[in-house]
């Protein structure tokens, strides 16, 4: 009854708040007294001040590579949530961010993921139905570590377009600064799963391109709500880097990184970069730490100059750290998360003249 004023509800954004918080509320939520009202004069003077104002103070997390009208054009598209709750698995949970989902899923309350497939269904009945006729209980592409109960697996985007698309279209609940890639031929994924007896269970994935110029060794990354806080997000960035070493290749993360992924970034560049530091007998160049570890020297740069470990003299960087603050800056960074074994990694770095060459064929 649109005439009952009590049960519409109100998309609330919370000013200097990331939108992640943003929720659907009723008026019962509201504290009516607390509301300050600008005066008429005060808006009808400041007008072309406000709208510029608005375009400056627009949220640019993430979003550092668009200029103020881009940014003020994708938050006014994507500011409201069309799919409030995914359920993925044996978990349901709320979901962060407008994801450019097909027109007929807008306004969804629940949205229902096949586990496996990754296809997505608006009634419990749908899945159901689909679940029976699933054989595959693991994603799609090539397993390429196994430690206990966790696994990898490589799905190549060209090989597998719909998973890799629905993969998109589920990160991108949860990822702000995301741009949905219809084109995913270009893209590996690798996806993180906890396996049991039921089959391998999606945790979260990165990717990266095939082929990279600038050097990225992952574009996208995201460990699913359900899994976080458990040491998931620093085991894919220490994957990705891993990878690198197979490759011979120095690696670093495609920009912007989203608020939680420069925090997951900084504490595992600290932990690697200052244990290596700690175990080196004498002196160590910034050359040779990017070497050992596949590190750009931008972002060792960077690391050390935030924990005040590096001086620039006489023309170049010079490491300087006492052993007892390398100690405290490790204890600082936390935890390394869940371990990566690199002997039970069985993987051969993708060729791309290899494909080009069947393609031609």
């Amino acid at each position: 009854d649109r005439s009952d004023v009590h049960a519409w509800q109100y998309y609330v954004h919370y000013l200097k708040m990331n939108r992640r918080m943003d929720s659907w509320m009723t008026d019962e939520s509201f504290d009516l007294t607390t509301v300050v009202v600008e005066s008429d004069k005060g808006e009808k003077d400041a007008k072309g001040k406000a709208n510029k104002r608005k375009l400056e103070d627009a949220h640019v997390d993430g979003h550092e590579d668009m200029d103020p009208h881009q940014i003020a054009e994708h938050e006014e598209f994507t500011k409201v949530k069309n799919i409030s709750r995914i359920e993925l698995g044996k978990y349901q949970c709320d979901t962060w961010y407008f994801s450019p989902f097909p027109e007929e899923y807008n306004d969804t309350d629940l949205l229902y993921f096949c586990e496996f497939t990754l296809q997505f269904f608006k009634r419990k009945e749908q899945l159901q139905r689909h679940l029976r006729k699933v054989e595959m209980r693991h994603p799609p592409g090539d397993e390429i570590y196994r430690h206990e109960s966790l696994s990898m697996f490589e799905v190549d985007g060209k090989k597998e377009k719909i998973f890799c698309q629905n993969l998109c279209y589920l990160a991108k609940l949860f990822l702000d600064h995301k741009t949905l890639y219809y084109d995913v031929d270009l893209f590996l994924f690798y996806i993180l799963c906890e396996v049991d007896e039921r089959g391998c269970h999606i945790v979260g994935y990165f990717s990266k391109e095939k082929s990279s110029e600038e050097g990225y060794n992952l574009a996208c990354i995201l460990t699913l709500p359900s899994y976080q806080r458990k040491g998931y997000g620093k085991f894919l960035i220490s994957f990705s880097y891993e990878l690198s070493k197979k490759e011979g290749k120095i690696g670093t993360p495609e920009r912007p990184l989203s608020d939680l992924g420069a925090v997951s970034y900084n504490s595992y560049w600290t932990r690697v970069l200052l244990n290596v530091i700690k175990d080196t007998e004498g002196t160590i160049s910034i050359r040779e730490l990017s070497e050992l570890t596949c590190i750009k020297t931008d972002d060792i740069i960077s690391t050390l100059q935030k924990l005040q470990l590096i001086q620039y003299q006489r023309g170049q960087h010079v490491i300087s750290a006492a052993p007892e603050l390398i100690d405290q800056c490790l204890k600082s960074a936390g935890s390394e998360g869940k371990k990566v074994y690199p002997e039970k990694l069985i993987w051969t770095p993708y060729n791309a003249e290899k494909e080009y060459t069947a393609y031609r064929g």
